[in-house]
């Protein structure tokens, strides 16, 4: 029987304990797991029997998860991760090798573009960062080694979209693969490997978690790729290994999504057309205001506009600073997608691995807010950010 997304979301992955019936998934805080006997220890081994053998080659706390994101993202399987970088970091060690060249767009999550930027070239990997809106130039970019395409839709923290389904044909024609992290959306609001994407990844940490507890990663793709991603990339390159506690928060967090998802999508809406009413305000990116330059394209690839809000001060930087050591509800932090609403200054918090000059080239400039839209009542964050914007 084929299950509705939100009923996926609860059920996915989820199954009463055999021995117990917990309905709950216990915690399997174990490092290691016991064989019946030497030949089913050896043919775990060798792959020719399923079963757990140590938690950083699997844990029953790793499936229920993996099951559940796999279902809702539409992947043949999943792999989860330590953090969000870790995930990334593992897919990209197992698809690329010495010799290869990745494309990225120009804005990324601050962690991905210094593994691209500053750490690929030392093991022979090269990277070029450009703007994936240009279909054309990617094309131009492309060589003979190219292996991937990277991108995030939304972009983290310029709000850039990319046109998922094209950038996949590009990537397919050219016999690459594409990447997209789609930590911003989740699959309530968009699924990229229906769109055409390979492979998926997302900082777990945010919206799928959703209650700022939890570090971790996840990984969806084809079973082939998500088996190398594992034996390979979290395995041997990474050890990026979820603790069975961890992944059983996430496994919590991600029953409830699609009840918290479209709340935080619904009060941005309205946070949105509060600050760009402001006379304050130079620019708000939001991928639902009728000001957006790509509204169309979010129309068309996304079921909601997300829950994370750039602005420009007219002032600059200087009012900007100001503006957020003047709120009081909103909590100045980094991450995102957890039930506080959240403010920061990106170019100099998660984006401060970048220089000056690859700041500008991403599109990050000096006096950019993010925000990222909570659970509270809007109308108390919308009275916060008003005081605020008197204080400056």
């Amino acid at each position: 029987m084929t299950y509705r997304f939100e009923t996926k979301c609860v059920h996915s992955g989820n199954h009463p304990d055999h021995e117990t019936g917990a309905l709950s998934t216990p915690i399997y805080q174990t490092s290691t797991f016991a064989f019946k006997n030497a030949d089913e220890g050896a043919k775990r081994f060798k792959g020719e029997e399923e079963g757990y053998i140590y938690t950083r080659l699997g844990n029953p706390n790793h499936t229920a998860v993996e099951e559940k994101i796999a279902a809702l993202e539409g992947g043949e399987a999943a792999a989860v991760a330590a953090s969000g970088i870790g995930a990334i970091a593992s897919v990209l060690w197992t698809a690329l090798s010495s010799g290869d060249h990745a494309i990225a767009a120009r804005s990324l999550y601050g962690c991905t573009y210094s593994l691209m930027a500053h750490q690929f070239p030392r093991f022979g990997i090269e990277s070029t960062f450009m703007d994936l809106r240009d279909l054309d130039k990617v094309k131009d970019a492309l060589k003979p080694n190219t292996k991937v395409i990277y991108c995030e839709s939304p972009a983290n923290p310029t709000m850039d979209l990319v046109d998922i389904q094209a950038l996949a044909k590009i990537a397919h024609d050219h016999g690459a693969m594409l990447i997209v992290d789609n930590t911003y959306c989740t699959p309530v609001i968009q699924r990229p490997l229906e769109l055409g994407a390979d492979v998926v990844v997302h900082s777990a940490t945010k919206y799928l978690n959703g209650h700022g507890d939890v570090i971790a990663g996840i990984v969806v793709g084809t079973k082939e790729f998500i088996g190398k991603v594992k034996m390979e990339g979290l395995k041997d390159l990474t050890g990026a290994t979820l603790s069975p506690f961890d992944a059983y928060l996430l496994l919590r967090g991600m029953k409830t999504l699609h009840v918290r998802v479209p709340r935080h999508c619904e009060s941005a809406m309205k946070i949105a057309q509060f600050l760009e009413s402001r006379p304050e305000v130079a620019k708000v990116s939001y991928p639902g205001l009728d000001s957006f330059p790509q509204k169309e394209l979010a129309d068309r690839q996304m079921a909601l506009y997300g829950a994370i809000i750039t602005m420009e001060l007219k002032d600059g930087f200087d009012a900007g600073k100001k503006f957020i050591n003047s709120v009081k509800l909103w909590i100045l932090a980094v991450s995102l997608g957890d039930t506080e609403s959240l403010i920061q200054h990106p170019a100099s918090m998660t984006h401060s691995a970048l220089s000056d000059e690859e700041q500008l080239e991403a599109g990050i400039s000096k006096g950019l807010i993010r925000l990222s839209v909570g659970l509270e009542a809007p109308e108390d964050l919308i009275a916060d950010l008003k005081q605020a914007f008197e204080a400056i």
